[in-house]
């Protein structure tokens, strides 16, 4: 519940039922409550609006019903509570049909009745206050232009993409090296969307035994199998009006993958033990570190499925093609690390900047937040130094330097070492060097007639 007081406007121009209403509502020490005694002098008062409205439905200057669509008009959130001597059905079905909340007739248990109504109203009203607190939270967070720390023109691209993403219900598939950020995007693109107020759902293919697969995502029926001792909803069924995130979605076996085919195709899933289609309206966001042309060319991912997924693909970039977003993210894990463990503020040496620049970061962007926290760790000092940075003495390239060799001799060792980052993918190995693919076989080819 919400520390805010829950304010209430006694609206009554019966001094003694007002009296009574104000006493009534005050013994509740969490309610803040103002009178007025006619419609004018309280719609005065309204650009400090209330939770609660209770209104006398006959007042000198105006009706019940004119307040009420004035209110329901302006300040459509606000609860109304209209009291009235008169008990007459069909004024009761005009307030309610114009957005009153509740109709009290002026009796002797008004007492009991305002106060069970007011208590109702108040429990929804804090509930509401978090839940929107909470959105706001959640929002800012994954404020895209806030929360992927970066500048430079790979990640501009990157922020166009999630732009155009969030304003429409496209399937996304976002691509990338492991440790890019891929389900930190799905994200941003969900809260920025219109489904930001629906569910976000996450899978990890790859976690999920190929047997549970159909369960984990359909869902089952009671009975349905060995275990199944209640009925479960799919995920699938669960993101229904928000976003299912499918994360390493090229590690989907191929005789799932027809099943997953329709259920999107036709927005609906059956599940385990069922025959019973059941309805889905979920956006679909997928991930992967696989290329999913190779996986299609090579007969383990089928193709009608891989273009049902690409719609609008984003493709993330590798940490050591984002210029100096190295030090910019360095830097927030700095400040984030701080926070968490209440230290003061490091930072980091000229000497260390250039020492952390210097690396390829296989890991991405995973890597890099590593990498700073145990320098943090192990630093004494109030700013970070080389010794402080430890990475990885398993990143091919500087080996590669690490003889005297001939410009020509050096040009295939830095390909075939590339080729073996990037799993002999050739063209892509071209578009990183800068080079063509003639250029690749040819300098691989002199290195071995040698």
């Amino acid at each position: 519940m919400s520390d805010k007081p829950f304010k209430i406007y006694v609206v009554e121009d019966d001094d003694w039922y007002n009296r009574l209403l104000v006493h009534t509502l005050g013994l509740n020490p969490d309610y803040e409550i103002l009178s007025f005694f006619s419609g004018k002098e309280f719609l005065a008062q309204m650009h400090n609006p209330p939770d609660l409205i209770t209104l006398d439905f006959r007042l000198p200057d105006m009706t019940g019903l004119e307040i009420l669509k004035v209110l329901k008009t302006e300040y459509p959130d606000i609860h109304v509570v209209v009291i009235s001597e008169q008990d007459d059905i069909d004024t009761v079905v005009d307030l309610l049909k114009f957005g009153a909340y509740d109709y009290i007739v002026k009796t002797r248990d008004i007492k009991e009745r305002l106060l069970n109504t007011v208590g109702n109203i108040r429990n929804g009203v804090g509930m509401q206050r978090e839940i929107k607190a909470l959105r706001k939270e959640v929002q800012q967070k994954y404020d895209f232009r806030n929360t992927i720390i970066g500048e430079s023109q790979a990640l501009k691209k990157v922020f166009e993409r999630i732009q155009k993403a969030t304003e429409t219900k496209i399937t996304v598939s976002v691509t990338g090296e492991t440790g890019t950020g891929k389900e930190l995007v799905a994200k941003a693109i969900h809260y920025n969307s219109r489904q930001k107020d629906k569910k976000f759902v996450a899978v990890n293919v790859a976690a999920i035994p190929t047997e549970l697969i159909e369960s984990e995502l359909f869902g089952h029926e009671k009975g349905s199998f060995t275990g199944a001792e209640y009925r479960r909803i799919g995920k699938f069924e669960e993101a229904s009006g928000g976003t299912l995130f499918l994360d390493e979605i090229g590690e989907m076996a191929p005789g799932f993958q027809a099943k997953l085919l329709r259920a999107i195709q036709e927005k609906e899933v059956v599940r385990i033990g069922s025959n019973t289609p059941v309805p889905t309206d979920c956006r679909i966001i997928v991930a992967t570190n696989k290329n999913l042309k190779t996986e299609v060319k090579e007969g383990r991912f089928r193709k009608d499925l891989y273009f049902r997924l690409l719609g609008l693909p984003i493709e993330l970039p590798p940490l050591r093609e984002r210029d100096k977003d190295i030090l910019l993210l360095a830097k927030f894990f700095v400040e984030q690390f701080c926070k968490e463990n209440e230290l003061e503020v490091k930072t980091v040496s000229v000497i260390a900047q250039k020492k952390l620049l210097s690396y390829i970061y296989p890991g991405n962007i995973r890597e890099l937040k590593s990498v700073v926290e145990l320098a943090m760790a192990l630093s004494n000092d109030k700013e970070i130094e080389p010794s402080d940075i430890i990475l990885d003495a398993d990143d091919p390239l500087p080996e590669v330097m690490n003889e005297e060799l001939s410009l020509r001799d050096y040009n295939r060792r830095i390909i075939q070492a590339f080729l073996n980052k990037y799993n002999n993918n050739n063209q892509k190995v071209a578009e990183k060097l800068d080079i063509s693919v003639s250029t690749i076989y040819r300098i691989l080819k002199e290195g071995l007639e040698k």
